[in-house]
């Protein structure tokens, strides 16, 4: 018996050690977040207002935040970006023109590889969700003049970063594809107008969506130049967003370079401070 008592004692010593080093050793994760703009070229099909291609300008503002998260900070990292882009395009003949204002917002997480092969090369890859909507505008139609854009989708992304000194300074190179897989999206039948809808024609609208009817992808390439504190990021991000539904196509492409400012920041509560046994985890730096 007291053997036994001795086995216990010892048992809880050992968890409560255990349990005061965990604590002792407080995980920080950095929230690395960044402004970005991006101006560039922006083709539109929408055959609902026009079967000719529009071709022209392209502008976005965004705001992005990557974390590592809570549960897992090691190995899962969360993201989360929110934007609104405009694009101002013209017919071949340059007489007519179309006007698109989309805003957009996607949360995703990720499970993260670091050094992988070589020290300093990240892979992620998980899940994300995104909603996108908007109008394009053609004020030369004397019927529809509108055509709404909103679509809801679950899918894929995925996100390698490798950190590099050129000429001295410390610069984070990244590749990221957001790949929807399905969702839902919303389209009027073939030459239904908006007024029809308003007075109560409210089937058939909503659609699901998936590689057969619908195929989203972005594409971002960014050098992150570390200048003390502050990130100055350049790249460049291809969109791509189709849709084929009610014989109606569309078809969106943009190309743009991208610009921004941001870097990593520490929320603490007052009185608690950095220490040395604390562990800062950073999402991607």
């Amino acid at each position: 018996m007291p053997r036994l008592c001795l086995s216990a004692l010892l048992a809880v010593a050992v968890c409560c050690a255990a349990h005061c080093q965990e604590a002792e050793t407080e995980v920080k994760r950095p929230v690395a977040s960044s402004f970005m703009v991006e101006g560039g070229a922006s083709s539109i099909l929408d055959t609902y207002l026009s079967p000719i291609k529009n071709s022209g300008a392209h502008v976005r503002l965004e705001y992005e935040r990557l974390q590592a998260m809570r549960f897992n900070p090691d190995n899962w990292l969360m993201q989360l970006n929110t934007g609104v882009d405009y694009d101002n395009v013209t017919n071949p003949a340059g007489n007519h023109t179309e006007h698109s204002l989309m805003a957009d917002f996607r949360w995703g997480m990720m499970r993260r590889w670091q050094n992988v092969y070589t020290r300093g090369l990240q892979l992620a890859l998980g899940g994300m969700a995104q909603f996108r909507g908007g109008v394009i505008y053609k004020p030369s139609n004397s019927n529809n003049v509108v055509s709404a854009k909103i679509h809801f989708a679950v899918g894929l992304s995925g996100m390698a970063s490798y950190g590099v000194k050129l000429l001295g300074v410390p610069v984070t190179l990244r590749y990221q594809a957001t790949l929807p897989v399905a969702g839902v999206f919303f389209s009027p039948e073939y030459e239904e107008s908006y007024y029809e809808i308003y007075v109560g024609n409210h089937t058939g609208l909503a659609h699901f969506g998936w590689w057969a009817n619908r195929f989203d992808m972005t594409n971002l390439l960014t050098a992150d130049l570390h200048l003390g504190s502050t990130v100055l990021r350049l790249g460049y991000r291809n969109r791509i967003e189709t849709s084929w539904i009610n014989h109606l196509n569309t078809q969106i492409f943009t190309h743009a370079a991208v610009i921004g400012v941001g870097g990593e920041w520490l929320s603490l509560r007052r009185g608690d401070p950095i220490s040395e046994k604390s562990k800062i985890i950073s999402a991607m730096y």
